[in-house]
């Protein structure tokens, strides 16, 4: 039976309508998240309208299981399927005109595995293979990593996994070394393919240990799943290359410097683009003392090696989990009559470093200026950081003291002034202490998985900044557990240092931040100048405050933005339940649709038999507490246009 309704799905898909792809989960290996599409535009976008809606089932199946995880996937247009994974690892294949499922396949992912990063999966990747006859099965793949650690491939047309590959059509990945629980090693992003390579990262829950899991990048046959090479960006002894910027005369004491978030790819040039975290452990870096060589760093491989061509460290010696947690944007930039090819890497701090392609220098002025040097006895700090000229930080980086204190009302504002002149604040790069410190931005800060989105005709590159201020203290080691058994925040051992931490988010007694607004922005970069272009608010306080009317605040945000070609800004992401339209030139919000669960994921587009498609997926996240769902919207143009209607925000 399974095989009939495959074949029938098959022919489905054979007889199709002709469809303009979104191909890739930033939309194309390049991570520009740009749609070539211009159907629904600054004239019309008004009158969009819910067009159909799939429900996973979800909600119901795993009622317990569902609040220990996020819906961040972005679906994929591929060979005239919509395709997409849930947060428990199925695919799923959806006709992209109705909605209608095609296909499903199930990872069979345990529930209770306590992932440290939920259970995600933020999206799959094709491959076709260009030597294999038509009609092969398997000649068109999907990839995808789970939250325990496997690589699957499924055939793109019926959902079956691909005998061929693996053990069956997966590959169990080995951690490296015994795991504190199941969910300390898993997979949230999508594989990148580059020729007939498939290569995944992984993430690794923080703070727990100094001595954890490396953040090995793994690459395997694509047809095959031999493996193929390793990249180690932790100096595994001390005789690898960087091994002496981790003080690693002794052995090296570190782990981590994954690559969590999404990879970006240059076939013509065989180059993939590693975005690295930080070392383990986050917030003490003593016992790795140096610049931590390829951690922090965009780190660009060679595809068919995994050769190391050049690398680009953002952070030296991060002690504040300032991972690069951004794709990499790859893009060619014509400055002075040339043609540019570049890298733009955006960061958690509100740094936009754009880099040569092909080199990795910098191509707008970056200076290595001096950073606070106070911190806890037996640290290593580096003495200078490196600051971008061009573009301008997007996210604020001085000090903070009691006059940046806010709040609805005296009480809360008052409540705010004095946390914040209980701990230090030298601006960015303040070193932890065990007395506190206020950590801006925080780790969640600047720009996130989300990533940019860039406009190829203009050079204009959009972007999410989230602006919140993080408390982090140091614990000393033997004091730490007696301090997760009572502190009403996150505590973390980090085992073998000196000191464990605390972190928590600085916060009214409303649940609203303590630092002055906006919370939240999105922000239009002329990357040919660096010219910031406008900032707007992103989102507002209706789900925040509820004894108030909805206020312009901005919110912190996890979804990245979107482009089309009719010159609009697509945008969900922050905590009040909304996907929203902006105008390209001015940032103004154009249309705004409230979703049924909170969505931190990122927007799509597709055109489908004569029809433009935006598509957004909507499924809560667990760890902030939003309303939890299992939904998969279209939106589009009704049939029969309505007269033209003129919309009012206040953001």
């Amino acid at each position: 039976m399974i095989r009939i309704l495959a074949l029938i799905a098959l022919a489905a898909i054979v007889v199709a309508p002709a469809a303009q792809a979104w191909t890739h989960y930033g939309g194309d290996q390049e991570g520009t998240r740009y749609v070539d599409l211009d159907q629904i535009n600054t004239d019309n976008v008004s009158d969009l309208e819910i067009a159909w809606e799939y429900r996973t089932g979800d909600l119901a199946a795993r009622p317990e299981a569902i609040h220990a995880s996020a819906f961040e996937g972005t679906p994929i247009l591929n060979n005239g399927n919509l395709v997409f994974c849930t947060p428990f690892n199925e695919i799923i294949a959806l006709d992209p005109g109705t909605g209608i499922e095609r296909w499903r396949y199930d990872a069979a992912v345990a529930e209770g595995l306590n992932p440290a990063n939920q259970y995600v999966c933020r999206g799959v990747t094709p491959w076709e293979d260009a030597s294999a006859a038509d009609g092969t099965r398997c000649a068109s793949r999907l990839f995808m990593g789970t939250v325990d650690y496997r690589l699957i491939a499924v055939d793109a047309l019926t959902g079956e996994q691909c005998e061929g590959f693996g053990d069956g059509g997966q590959i169990q990945v080995d951690p490296g070394m015994t795991l504190l629980w199941p969910g300390e090693f898993h997979f949230t992003s999508p594989p990148a393919v580059i020729g007939d390579i498939v290569i995944v990262g992984s993430a690794i829950g923080d703070n727990a240990r100094v001595e954890a899991p490396k953040g090995t990048v793994r690459a395997y046959n694509a047809r095959t799943g031999e493996p193929v090479w390793t990249f180690d960006p932790i100096p595994l002894v001390p005789s690898d290359p960087g091994a002496e910027t981790y003080g690693g005369a002794d052995g090296i004491r570190a782990g981590h410097a994954n690559v969590w978030s999404i990879m970006a790819v240059d076939e013509e040039r065989d180059l993939v683009f590693l975005p690295t975290s930080s070392p383990s452990p986050d917030f003490y870096g003593g016992l790795r003392p140096g610049l931590n060589e390829y951690s922090n760093s965009v780190v660009a491989v060679r595809g068919s090696t995994g050769e190391v061509v050049w690398s680009f460290q953002t952070v030296h010696h991060d002690i504040w989990d300032f991972d690069v947690s951004a794709q990499p944007l790859l893009t060619t930039l014509t400055l002075d009559g040339e043609e540019v090819p570049v890298v733009v890497q955006n960061t958690k701090m509100g740094f936009v470093f754009v880099l040569h392609r092909e080199t990795g220098e910098p191509i707008f002025p970056v200076e290595e200026r001096a950073v606070p040097q106070s911190a806890v006895m037996g640290e290593w700090l580096s003495p200078t950081q490196p600051f971008p000229t061009i573009p301008a930080p997007l996210h604020p980086t001085e000090a903070l003291d009691g006059s940046d204190a806010w709040g609805f009302t005296f009480w809360d504002r008052g409540a705010c002034r004095r946390r914040f002149n209980a701990l230090s604040s030298e601006g960015i790069y303040t070193p932890p202490t065990e007395e506190g410190i206020l950590m801006y931005p925080f780790t969640g800060g600047g720009a996130n998985w989300g990533s940019a989105a860039y406009d190829p005709d203009t050079q204009v590159m959009v972007v999410g900044m989230n602006r919140m201020v993080h408390e982090i203290t140091l614990i000393p080691a033997d004091e730490v557990v007696e301090a997760r058994n009572h502190l009403d925040k996150e505590v973390a051992l980090q085992r073998g240092a000196p000191f464990g931490m605390s972190r928590d988010l600085v916060m009214s007694s409303f649940g609203a931040p303590c630092n002055r607004p906006p919370w939240g922005t999105l922000v239009a970069v002329d990357l040919s100048t660096g010219e910031v272009l406008w900032e707007r608010t992103r989102g507002t306080t209706e789900d925040l405050v509820s004894f108030l009317p909805a206020m312009a605040t901005g919110e912190p945000a996890l979804g990245g933005p979107m482009i089309t070609a009719g010159g609009l800004v697509f945008e969900a992401g922050t905590l009040n339940y909304r996907i929203r339209a902006r105008d390209m030139a001015t940032g103004r919000r154009l249309w705004s649709h409230r979703l049924p669960a909170g969505t931190p994921a990122t927007p799509m587009s597709y055109e489908y038999d004569g029809r433009q498609y935006v598509v957004i997926g909507s499924g809560g996240y667990g760890r902030v507490g939003t309303t939890m769902g299992d939904s998969i919207i279209a939106f589009a143009l009704p049939e029969n246009p309505r007269p033209r209607r003129e919309p009012r925000y206040n953001d």
